[in-house]
C-alpha cells in the first residue's frame, strides 16, 4: 500500500455564502441542496482526482452554458494547487467543458472573503446534439492536487482577497 502525502481537506462552505453563489439556480430548494452538499471525494484507491458532486440537477442543451456553486472550499498546504476538470466520462459523450479549460484553485483562495468558495462554469458543447442532464449529487467536475515550485527570483508578498483576476488587480 502507498503511503500518500496528505497536504488537504475539503470543507463545506458556510449557508450564507452558498446561498449568495446560488443566485436563481436553487430556485427555493436551497436550504435542501446546501444539507445535501456532499465533500468531493474519490472513486477508487487508484483515482488520482476527487469528485465534486452536483449540488441540484443540471439540464444543458447543446450549446448552454451554467455557473454552479459547489458548496465547497479547499485547504490546501503552500506550494499545492488544485486543478479541476470535466468527469472523463462526460467530457467524452456530451464534450462537457470548464469554461476556463482547467479551473486553478490556488492555496490562498482559502482564505478569501467569499470563503474560497469554488465555482465551475461548465458548457455542454455537444456538437452531435446531445443534450445534457446531470443528477444532483452525481460526480460532475474532478480535481487534482499538484505540487508546483516557483522561481530563484520570485519575490511576490501580495495576498489575494477573491476569485477569478483578483491576482491581476492593482
Amino acid at each position: 500500500m502507498t503511503n500518500f502525502k496528505r497536504i488537504a481537506r475539503f470543507e463545506i462552505v458556510s449557508f450564507e455564502q452558498f446561498k449568495s453563489g446560488c443566485e436563481k439556480m436553487c430556485d427555493k430548494k436551497i436550504e435542501e441542496a446546501y444539507n445535501d452538499l456532499k465533500k468531493p471525494s474519490r472513486a477508487t484507491k487508484g483515482s488520482a482526482g476527487y469528485d465534486f458532486f452536483a449540488p441540484f440537477d443540471i439540464t444543458l442543451l447543446p450549446g448552454e452554458t451554467i455557473k454552479v456553486p459547489t458548496g465547497i472550499r479547499a485547504y490546501m498546504e503552500p506550494n499545492y494547487v488544485l486543478k479541476l476538470y470535466p468527469r472523463s466520462g462526460l467530457g467524452f459523450k456530451y464534450r462537457l467543458q470548464l469554461n476556463n479549460t482547467v479551473g486553478i484553485i490556488d492555496s490562498d483562495y482559502y482564505y478569501s472573503d467569499n470563503e474560497g468558495h469554488i465555482f465551475a462554469k461548465i458548457t455542454n458543447d455537444s456538437n452531435e446534439g446531445k443534450s445534457l442532464y446531470i443528477e444532483k449529487g452525481t460526480g460532475f467536475m474532478q480535481g487534482i492536487f499538484v505540487e508546483y515550485g516557483i522561481t530563484f527570483d520570485d519575490d511576490v508578498t501580495e495576498e489575494r482577497n477573491g476569485g477569478f483576476g483578483s491576482t491581476t488587480k492593482k
